[in-house]
């Protein structure tokens, strides 16, 4: 028996760093006979995520938070433009991280909803016509986060010691205090050992730690876990 075909299609850009997640991601969700999903464009960074959303306009961005040349906050705000309009593109942030910062600072920016990378292509196929429908999508507990934010009154304090990581820096601080070993931490971020390891030895320099117990407890203390 073979797929009855969708009545209804998505055009998709995928921003993430990472080639061989858009790959994946592709692979899983852009068999549009089926899915319904288009992939019309692909980014890496800010400037080519920019670009080809705006030579694309496409009804859904599948964007990464952490991107080389400012974020996933940096394309928002330079797409603020084409959101704005009517029918106009929305976005859904799809990250590693599930870290309350992240989670607010994209929607903050305009992005309709946060879904992890755990997510499977079905729910992510699902999130992806929900946000073309106008509706809010959120990965389980991210929602919390934002709805505190937006509930409080009160702006949170300025941490200076968290402000010297890089992005990328936090991504590893999280996973290493959560006990991940640097092999499960590559293989979640995308990237090698020894980049792992590097991000680590910058981690302990900025903030003055010796060793991942002290880290682990640094991260604890604010939350980070």
């Amino acid at each position: 028996m073979t797929e009855a075909a969708p009545d209804r299609t998505a055009r998709v850009v995928l921003v993430d760093d990472h080639r061989m997640f858009r790959t994946g991601v592709r692979a899983e969700i852009g068999r549009t006979e089926t899915t319904g999903i288009d992939v019309v464009g692909e980014a890496d960074d800010v400037e080519s995520a920019v670009r080809v959303v705006a030579e694309t306009r496409p009804d859904v961005v599948l964007l990464d938070v952490h991107l080389p040349g400012g974020g996933g906050v940096e394309v928002l705000r330079r797409s603020a433009g084409l959101m704005g309009e009517q029918g106009g593109v929305k976005f859904l942030a799809l990250s590693v991280s599930d870290a309350a910062e992240d989670v607010i600072g994209v929607i903050r920016g305009g992005a309709r909803g946060y879904v992890t990378k755990t997510i499977t292509g079905t729910d992510l196929v699902d999130a992806i016509f929900r946000i073309g429908d106008g509706d809010a999508v959120f990965s389980p507990r991210l929602a919390g986060f934002v709805l505190d934010a937006f509930a409080a009154t009160d702006t949170p304090p300025v941490d200076e010691d968290l402000d010297r990581l890089t992005q990328r820096e936090r991504e590893v601080l999280r996973l290493i205090a959560r006990g991940y070993a640097y092999k499960e931490i590559a293989k979640q971020l995308f990237i090698s050992v020894k980049t792992v390891e590097s991000h680590v030895s910058a981690v302990l320099r900025k903030l003055q730690l010796s060793n991942r117990h002290e880290l682990t407890r640094w991260a604890t203390a604010r939350r980070l876990v």
